[in-house]
């Protein structure tokens, strides 16, 4: 056997995918990566790479109280202008990075700059900053060029340019590695042959034997990309130039300018028909998708599907899914079907053909898009209650509130074991429903000083009451 034949079989088997999908082809049929080629593209990948660093500020989900952090990243200028792409989760949910600096140089000739950080493309998982220079129109910073269009095979070897830690100062190093396999679905995914790389290199280049640089190295994908299906999979991807080449192109703004298109939403959470739930229930294994819970008022339910309903069509597309990764062609068919518009669909309700037709509705604001107020007064920091926190703490929709999101320590509400996810119902006398009547029911409190605040709480399925005893003339809060 072949040494690129034995690592697409054992890919393969780690990954679940078969040898045939993954395009096996012999070693010999690949250009390899001599000593010339290793020697020659480091000289000319080093001086763009750079060492970013940045501070980002982050919430104990225990106690609620901000920290902040500092972290390191691998840059690679891609324009002599200074725009650098970095790894997508240098800006993940809730964390924002801020204070961002470049180092640009090696041995000696290191010069520091501060950056900005553009707006994160949603398609691909990493994140572009903009060099900040003095003299920045006048400055040209050195720079990769990406081949754009190149196809990879499996077994084809790859040079990656990556960088040893802080104790080795960021020393770049150069390691071989392979395409192990390809995922096809819901994008064309090259997945590399062993697990886990060094940190370091995250988001760095990839050159193949002929020298080209054809992407760089992440781990996960966007939610566009089935991020839900491989996230944390431990295995190195390779994000293809053709990814993220239009963002060198016309770099992202500090501000969306132009917002991407409203996703479609139907409701429901899904699971894939597999063949053994097919031959459980006695029905044909062509695939499908299970609806296994709606969401309460719902396009799905609103439209009549029910829970336990089976989908083999939908829009007049049939829906062959039998495996969870497969579930993810499904969510994008949904997601890009234009709101307000009826949807056919066919599905089986007790083994029996049905036809359903529903209405696609926008999808619901999540929570790292929820409204939040923060309280100078009781040291409290509240959230709207958002779909996706409702379907997380199992909460009927009757249920009106605001969500404790952030407790400052010391505070009054502290003081009262007030934490993050209780869901304030009622503070002092007021009945609170949302973040303007919590607003109101604050200043009230404020104004009147009462010697104790009753504050009226569900916390999981339960409800009860927290009291705070705030001593006005103290600062204990401030």
């Amino acid at each position: 056997m072949s040494r690129a034949m034995f690592l697409v079989s054992v890919a393969c088997l780690t990954l679940g995918i078969p040898a045939w999908a993954a395009g096996a082809v012999p070693a010999e049929t690949v250009a390899p990566i001599t000593p010339a080629v290793v020697a020659q593209q480091y000289d000319r990948i080093v001086p763009a790479i750079c060492v970013i660093t940045y501070s980002y500020e982050m919430t104990n989900p225990g106690s609620g109280e901000k920290s902040k952090n500092t972290n390191t990243a691998l840059g690679l200028i891609v324009s002599s202008n200074g725009l650098v792409m970095a790894r997508g989760h240098m800006n993940i949910e809730n964390v924002e990075p801020f204070n961002i600096r470049v180092k640009v140089g090696r041995g000696g000739g290191e010069k520091e700059y501060s950056a900005k950080l553009l707006t994160k493309p949603d398609d691909v998982n990493v994140c572009f900053v903009q060099i900040e220079a003095k003299d920045n129109k006048q400055q040209t910073f050195p720079a990769v060029r990406f081949t754009r269009g190149k196809a990879l095979k499996v077994g084809e070897p790859l040079l990656l340019v990556g960088m040893l830690g802080e104790t080795l100062d960021y020393t770049p190093l150069a390691r071989e590695a392979r395409i192990g396999a390809i995922l096809t679905e819901p994008r064309t995914t090259y997945v590399l042959d062993e697990p886990m790389l060094p940190m370091g290199f995250i988001g760095c280049p990839a050159i193949d034997g002929q020298g080209q640089l054809v992407g760089v190295m992440g781990y996960d994908l966007t939610p566009n990309e089935g991020g839900d299906l491989y996230v944390h999979s431990g295995y190195p991807l390779l994000f293809q130039s053709d990814l993220f080449a239009k963002y060198i192109d016309a770099p992202p703004t500090e501000k969306t300018e132009n917002q991407p298109k409203e996703d479609s939403w139907l409701g429901i959470f899904t699971q894939p028909l597999t063949d053994d739930l097919a031959e459980y229930w006695n029905l044909d294994k062509t695939g499908g998708v299970v609806v296994a819970t709606l969401v309460p008022g719902g396009p799905g339910e609103q439209g009549g599907l029910q829970r336990g309903d089976i989908i083999k069509a939908f829009n007049n597309v049939p829906i062959k899914t039998k495996q969870n990764r497969d579930v993810v062609g499904f969510t994008k068919l949904v997601r890009e079907t234009p709101i307000g518009k009826p949807v056919p669909l066919k599905v089986l309700r007790n083994g029996q053909p049905t036809d359903v037709n529903v209405t696609l509705a926008g999808r619901p604001k999540s929570s790292k898009d929820a409204e939040e107020f923060e309280d100078q007064t009781f040291g409290l920091t509240v959230r709207e209650i958002t779909t996706d926190v409702r379907i997380r703490m199992n909460m009927p929709e009757d249920v009106k509130g605001v969500i404790v999101w952030r407790v400052k320590s010391g505070s009054w509400a502290a003081l009262a074991n007030i934490r993050p996810g209780v869901v304030i119902l009622r503070f002092g006398d007021i009945p609170v429903a949302n973040l303007a009547e919590f607003k109101v029911a604050i200043a009230k409190a404020a104004e009147s000083q009462p010697s104790e605040v009753a504050v009226f709480a569900r916390v999981g399925a339960r409800t009860g009451f927290f009291r705070m005893m705030p001593r006005w003339e103290s600062n204990v809060a401030k």
